[in-house]
């Protein structure tokens, strides 16, 4: 035998036997785990579009809530001067009126209940006057007078009503306050 041949027959020299499919796994392992993050920003996306959706729902019904108030306000500021044109009516006939009422002055009357009943169905208010404490936010001063027994800032006259529907004020109240 000579040395030409024999071949050295060492394992640690060949390459290491790789299964089938091995390779393959680790893009596969990236590829899921983008995709599973794709499904999560995607789903994030959606909660948030979601989210939004129902804020906007929200939003809308109490925007018209408001508007349905505005356009309620704005017609029964309309009504109003009617309604003070016929209590001062009444008024300026009881006083030139001495003895019993007539039938027009009933009629008056009713027809002043029928513009508080529906004024009330609306809840529209009148805003407290005479001998209350002058608030700029609710009075208008039409004037100011010394009248012996009323305290500083107090409303002694009422000139013509003032009046509110919850917390908004539709007319202010013209008073003369006490100096």
């Amino acid at each position: 035998m000579t040395d030409e041949n024999i071949q050295p027959t060492d394992d640690s020299v060949t390459p290491p036997v790789i299964p089938t499919g091995a390779e393959e796994s680790l893009p596969q392992l990236s590829e899921l785990d983008t995709a599973k993050q794709e499904r999560d920003e995607y789903k994030n996306n959606w909660l948030r579009a979601l989210a939004d959706y129902q804020n906007l729902q929200k939003e809308t019904v109490a925007r018209r809530v408001e508007w349905a108030q505005m356009s309620e306000r704005q017609i029964l500021e309309e009504f109003i001067p009617i309604y003070e044109h016929l209590k001062l009516a009444i008024s300026n006939k009881q006083n030139k009126q001495s003895a019993g009422e007539d039938s027009w002055t009933d009629g008056i009357k009713n027809v002043i209940k029928q513009f508080q009943s529906v004024l009330k169905e609306h809840g529209v208010e009148e805003i407290k006057t005479v001998g209350e404490k002058f608030n700029p936010n609710l009075h208008e001063a039409a004037g100011h007078e010394t009248v012996e027994g009323a305290g500083e800032d107090e409303i002694v006259k009422e000139i013509s009503g003032g009046y509110k529907m919850g917390d908004k004020v539709i007319k202010a109240a013209k008073v003369i306050v006490a100096k």
